[in-house]
């Protein structure tokens, strides 16, 4: 692949970067409370008690620890901690010297300072956690694995720094969410691909994709007379914000970006197929190719769709073992808005996975008939597809 078609997905990655900088949204400030504003890092110096204690028939261990805090107004000095004796823990770990750990601190009327155990620092963990994803990924994919990386750093980068600002600032959710996964997509797959036909397929294709998603996730929460308040940190944000947000708009916002993982790679998946089966035999005409195309992306919309079900179950389990304790009547408990938006936004982002295949597949073939003629003008559209090409099967 020519160096200079990499020109085009650069520029695209630094212009669409420099124009969220100059049209970012400033977040609320005043009346607006920061999750975790209140709180600050500490370390633990010593554990000076330990026992256990009967919390409402639940035995569990407790401990009182000394502390040292590490940040903040009260930075430097020492305080005692309780970790466990007033609550019951899902969890069984202990205190020990050193631990670093987030508290919240608290003065009352009469000027005591009282420090509450929050939370673990987990930042180094994480920290090694992924630098051993970014060194596998590298090993394994190469130049291309750190093409990923960056256009992994990027969409996160459009989330935070334009999806969210926007919402917050009272912006209609499902636009914003449509916008801007276009754009986060759309430069992903140009960095990790390059400027060539088969990427343009995938953005068209990936486009039309999330105008159907968006259409049939408008559709059926207005026929299911959902209105996004079914989780409860929608509502934990109502009280937070100091802005109107529209919680129909922002569950629908959520159902888009909730299926652009998955929807990257089938519309890649399905370009290049579509390309291969062209270029193995160019005799075939539209229906032979497209049937020819249909076959593989029917096996890999397959097991998309189930990949898809199975992150939203994963993410869904506490609400799963609802079900069970419905005891079997199941028509009953899915009409509550908590459950009955988890299977829309299951069965819609399905759908529009579903779509993507025929829609991928005839964008395709027109550009993979036409690419000879489509040489001419290489140097505006790229080459056919990059050097090291995308293929991918099930």
């Amino acid at each position: 692949m020519k160096k200079t078609s990499w020109l085009f997905p650069i520029l695209l990655l630094v212009g669409v970067t420099l124009y969220t900088l100059f049209t970012r949204e400033q977040l609320p400030g005043d009346g607006f409370a920061t999750f975790g504003s209140d709180t600050v890092r500490a370390q633990v110096i010593q554990v000076i008690e330990e026992g256990e204690i009967d919390l409402g028939g639940t035995m569990q261990k407790y401990q009182v620890a000394r502390i040292n805090i590490l940040e903040g107004a009260y930075e430097g000095i020492m305080m005692e901690i309780d970790y466990g004796r007033r609550q019951i823990r899902s969890d069984d770990y202990l205190l020990k010297p050193g631990d670093k750990i987030i508290v919240t601190i608290s003065k009352t009327p009469d000027n005591v300072v009282n420090a509450y155990f929050v939370d673990y620092v987990r930042v180094t963990p994480i920290l090694w956690l992924s630098l051993l994803f970014v060194i596998a990924i590298v090993l394994i994919s190469q130049w291309k694995g750190i093409r990923a990386i960056l256009s992994m750093a990027f969409s996160l980068y459009i989330i935070i720094g334009y999806i969210i600002p926007h919402i917050l600032n009272g912006d209609d959710p499902l636009t914003v969410s449509i916008i801007g996964s276009a754009i986060l997509l759309g430069v992903s797959l140009y960095l990790t691909y390059g400027w060539n036909l088969k990427t343009h397929t995938a953005v068209i294709g990936m486009v039309l994709v999330l105008l159907i998603t968006g259409l049939l996730a408008g559709v059926f929460v207005v026929f299911t007379k959902l209105n996004g308040s079914g989780d409860e940190n929608v509502m934990y944000l109502m009280q937070l914000s100091e802005n109107p947000i529209n919680l129909r708009g922002l569950f629908l916002g959520g159902l888009i970006i909730g299926a652009l993982g998955v929807l990257d790679d089938l519309v890649t998946t399905q370009a290049a197929a579509v390309f291969e089966l062209y270029h193995a035999n160019p005799n075939l005409g539209f229906r032979g190719l497209y049937g020819a195309a249909m076959r593989i992306g029917q096996d890999h919309v397959a097991a998309t769709v189930n990949t898809l079900v199975l992150a939203y179950a994963g993410a869904s389990l506490p609400m799963l073992l609802i079900f069970s304790l419905a005891r079997g009547d199941y028509g009953y408990i899915v009409n509550f808005s908590f459950i009955a938006e988890e299977i829309v936004r299951t069965l819609v982002g399905s759908l529009g996975l579903i779509a993507a295949v025929p829609l991928t597949t005839v964008i395709a073939i027109f550009f993979a008939q036409r690419s000879e003629k489509l040489e001419r003008w290489e140097q505006v559209l790229g080459p056919e597809g990059s050097a090291d090409g995308h293929s991918h099967s099930h």
